[in-house]
């Protein structure tokens, strides 16, 4: 059934408008998200790691804002990813700050893309990446077939969506509205905003402006605060993001928030001569209508980046007067790990990457009593920081192995070399305990979530076991830290009890099953965690193992 419109002698076929947009609307997305993916799978896993590295000072971070939007094709993604970053530790608010800056700049180049106008070649290119995606076995032949499916679908998109707006033009309630955005810009901001955080994405809120007004739905000075009103629109996606993060993440997206909304005034105040410059330049250059909001949004954005960029530091100690509070979040950055140590003294090298592994374990400790507390509480603020230290644990391994694995292409003594050994080692061993952390983490998180009850003998027997096995790794960490030869072996004699723990509590475990004190689901959850705990025990008595072998 269709639903008419009357307006000006003109019948507007509303379901048809509706249908095509949504339709059209729904293509463009996917082929936003069909491309990023792409682009992803095309960089491989070198977006995160761009950001972990190139973001030292506001305006590296900023190019590297600039470098990852564009590849994941959404700024929203790029500020999620930040903000993330900020809540693992990765990244200081002022780092992320340029990050952001630079996100904001990079997301202005889909709408250059969309201005070149190639929608008539939407199929065809969908077709190509189909192609390359069905009848190709190459992996990396199939991702770039996902980008330019995506980059065709994104097209062909759009092409629904203009062929759907297209009897708009005739409707007299949608010209009244263009003329009091014209008039009041403030209503085409808020228009913007609205529907940024409907479609959570400033890339299509902007493709379906540069549709409207290449169709000649509104004319620049309403488009030009509609377009404000999607870089406003945009900052809600983080906030979401921050929502239950560190109070360092939130800092982050309260961030893009002002400098998105400090960005809109400045050219809200100057709207008039703004309007003047893009009209000048779409003159000067002869610009189809959707290059002209392309430049409008990149001169916007670029602008803005100058204008602030040298207010970073303000910006950061608003925000934290804003938020206040001492931020929790986990360092995953290595500390004492200098390169230039590795050139002047191995030996001083060796040293400080001892000094990393020893607070890696620290980390690897303090993770396990996380999950000792998880499992006693079933608190959500447990679970949250645990993939916290099994992250900052996996970077430091990372990091560490690299920088022993440089120290092991100069000379060194005999001696240093059995500690380079002993380093390399117990850097594993607590990679490893990491992983045994995080699958405990698990079969809690499966317990609560099938609403699996424990016995209370069966909880005090882990919990005695939990106190065990954190106290042997203790022991060892401190055994490695003073090079004790005692403290070494009372480890191993810890471990034997463990050992002991172990095949105690699986008996207690199968009478507990035979007096129907116990379902078949608590024993598998309870057996795996006894089991992972073990594990952690054997890779204590490696560490203590080290110790004793040195001596």
């Amino acid at each position: 059934m269709s639903k008419f419109l009357q307006g000006m002698d003109v019948e507007v076929d509303i379901q048809a408008v509706l249908f095509m947009f949504i339709g059209g609307l729904g293509i463009f997305l996917f082929g936003i998200k069909y491309l990023g993916d792409g682009l992803q799978k095309v960089a491989g896993d070198g977006l995160r790691d761009l950001l972990d590295r190139f973001t030292t000072n506001p305006v590296m971070g900023m190019l590297s804002g600039i470098i990852v939007t564009v590849l994941l094709q959404t700024s929203t993604g790029t500020t999620v990813l930040t903000i993330g970053l900020v809540n693992a530790g990765f990244m200081t608010l002022r780092q992320a700050i340029g990050v952001i800056i630079g996100a904001n700049i990079g997301t202005t180049v889909t709408a250059f893309i969309i201005g070149i106008k190639i929608s008539a070649y939407a199929l065809p290119i969908v077709a190509v990446g189909a192609f390359l995606i069905f009848f190709f076995k190459n992996r990396k032949l199939n991702n770039y077939g996902e980008v330019i499916f995506g980059f065709g679908a994104l097209f062909l998109g759009l092409n629904f969506m203009s062929d759907g707006l297209r009897p708009l033009r005739d409707l007299q309630a949608f010209t009244d509205l263009t003329i009091t955005m014209s008039d009041n810009p403030l209503l085409g901001v808020l228009i913007g905003t609205v529907f940024t955080v409907a479609v959570q994405s400033s890339t299509a809120a902007i493709g379906l402006l540069q549709t409207l007004f290449g169709q000649g739905l509104m004319d620049l000075d309403a488009a030009l605060p509609v377009l404000f009103g999607d870089n406003i629109g945009t900052t809600i996606t983080a906030v979401f993001a921050a929502i239950g993060a560190s109070i360092a993440a939130k800092r982050a997206a309260l961030t893009h928030v002002i400098f998105n909304l400090i960005g809109a005034t400045i050219v809200l105040i100057v709207l008039r001569p703004f309007t003047v410059l893009v009209e000048y330049i779409r003159d000067s250059l002869g610009l189809n209508p959707e290059m002209t909001i392309a430049f409008a949004h990149g001169i916007f954005n670029v602008s803005n980046a100058i204008i602030q960029l040298p207010f970073i530091a303000v910006l950061a100690w608003v925000v934290i007067k804003i938020i206040p509070g001492q931020d929790s979040a986990i360092s995953y950055q290595s500390v004492h790990l200098d390169e230039k140590f590795i050139r002047q003294s191995p030996a001083i090298a060796i040293g400080q990457g001892k000094k990393e592994v020893l607070r890696m374990a620290e980390l690897t400790e303090k993770g396990l009593n996380e999950v000792n507390l998880y499992f006693k509480t079933q608190a959500k603020k447990h679970r949250e920081v645990i993939p916290q230290y099994e992250d900052a644990i996996n970077n430091l391994d990372k990091k560490i192995t690299d920088y022993l694995v440089q120290v092991s292409s100069h000379s060194i003594s005999g001696q240093d070399s059995k500690v380079h050994h002993t380093l390399m080692n117990t850097v594993r061993d607590l990679e490893r305990i990491g992983d045994h952390m995080e699958n405990i983490m698990e079969l809690v998180e499966y317990q609560i979530t099938n609403k699996v009850e424990f016995s209370e003998s069966a909880k005090d027997d882990l919990d005695t076991m939990f106190e065990l096995t954190i106290s042997t790794i203790r022991q060892a960490i401190r055994a490695l830290d003073t090079e004790d030869i005692n403290e070494a072996r009372a480890v191993l004699e810890k471990e034997e009890k463990i050992d002991k723990m172990e095949r105690d509590l699986r008996k207690k475990h199968i009478i507990r099953l035979n007096e129907n004190k116990c379902t078949g689901s608590a024993g598998i959850i309870y057996v795996d965690i006894v089991s992972n705990l073990e594990r952690v025990g054997d890779h204590a008595v490696n560490i203590a193992d080290e110790v004793i072998g040195e001596e």
